[in-house]
């Protein structure tokens, strides 16, 4: 049996060798005239443009760039506040509040681990500017709850797709969208280990409003700091990969699957929850356990060469970088107690039945004996 990988890049590089081999030659090629160079990142911006079915299409060179590029173009006034999940990774958050924004948390659902919309509701005051889900994992937000809210209380909706790249969202009449398309604005992330990745820190800012994508423009056009355009080399790789992205979603699934089925009657392990409004592309796999075995799983599948990986050990609103907003522990249930009992297992579109069984065999041999 292979080594078994949380991610495994060099995999889906042999899988795609030849195609990804003869877009590094022509990118190369390219480099060094600034018409050959923007050609490439025009032709990449534009198979998302078609692909995503939006207007406008901003690729960057990483997701915080990205994310800066999308709350700067709309012009939230100072000390605004942006709501944003509890649970979630920190980097978002910390960049609202270094642009001057007042970071708001609410709670979470406890199945999706997304933004809860009554919790949302109840966090929302006159100060408020925006909202900004995650799609975390892989599994889009309950949007239509939350545009309902964003219209009845005139708020901006920034979707953070950075997890959900290929994911849709089903809304109530069967109508489909992709997930970031469908707030006013979204930004969705090409780095490692997510569905769609290159090996640098790709990003893209999507939408659909004309005003906001001159805004967009008007504020690339200036030349902020941190915010830089994707290089020719990582578009061609993209360009590339997005062609796809329909495959590599299909394989998460498949082994998505696998551990479903695997743990099926095991109630000592909860698998995620779909939720009947998206599709799930599985940027993670993420299980519950009882939080004082979670720990002890994670020490045994490692001590037995198999990694797994707590998203997140704390909750945002208990960081020490945002403590200064003064949520008291308790404050969000669902994210406190998600961060002591979560964990990832590997997933990766080329991982083998082998791995798996291999895996799942000892999450069972784990958990089996706490029942």
């Amino acid at each position: 049996m292979e080594d078994i990988k949380m991610a495994d890049q060099k995999a889906q590089y042999a899988w795609l060798k030849s195609e990804l081999d003869a877009a590094f030659l022509s990118a190369m090629g390219s480099m060094g005239t600034a018409e050959g160079e923007a050609a490439q990142v025009r032709r990449f911006a534009g198979r998302l443009k078609a692909d995503l079915q939006v207007s406008r299409v901003v690729a960057c060179a990483g997701a915080a760039g990205a994310l800066q590029l999308a709350l700067l173009a709309l012009y939230l006034p100072a000390g605004a506040e942006v709501i944003l999940p509890a649970f979630a990774d920190a980097p978002a958050t910390d960049l609202v509040n270094r642009l001057g924004l007042k970071p708001v948390f609410a709670d979470v659902l406890p199945g999706t681990f997304t933004l809860d919309p009554a919790a949302t509701e109840k966090a929302i005051t006159t100060a408020t500017a925006a909202v900004m889900p995650v799609h975390l994992f892989g599994q889009c937000a309950n949007m239509e709850a939350l545009l309902q809210l964003a219209r009845k209380y005139k708020l901006w909706v920034l979707e953070d797709n950075t997890q959900a790249f290929g994911a849709d969202y089903i809304q109530a009449d069967g109508h489909s969208q992709k997930a970031g398309t469908i707030g006013d604005i979204g930004i969705t992330s090409f780095y490692p280990a997510k569905p769609l990745y290159d090996q640098g820190e790709g990003a893209a800012v999507l939408v659909n409003d004309p005003a906001l994508a001159l805004s967009l423009e008007k504020t690339m056009a200036a030349q902020v700091q941190g915010i830089k355009e994707i290089d020719v080399l990582q578009a061609a790789m993209l360009e590339v990969k997005v062609k796809h992205i329909a495959e590599f979603v299909v394989a998460r699934q498949r082994i998505a699957a696998f551990y479903d089925s695997a743990f099926a009657d095991t109630p000592q392990v909860q698998t995620p929850e779909r939720a009947p409004y998206s599709s799930h592309t599985y940027q993670q796999y993420a299980i519950t356990v009882a939080p004082e075995i979670r720990d002890g799983l994670k020490e045994y599948l490692r001590d037995n060469h198999i990694p797994s990986m707590v998203y997140y050990p704390q909750p945002l609103h208990l960081l020490e970088a945002f403590l200064y907003r003064g949520y008291a522990p308790g404050a969000f249930p669902v994210a406190e107690s998600l961060s002591k009992s979560i964990l990832s297992l590997p997933m990766h579109s080329e991982l083998k039945e082998d791995q798996l069984t291999y895996i799942c065999g000892h999450v069972l041999d784990y958990v089996r004996k706490y029942s």
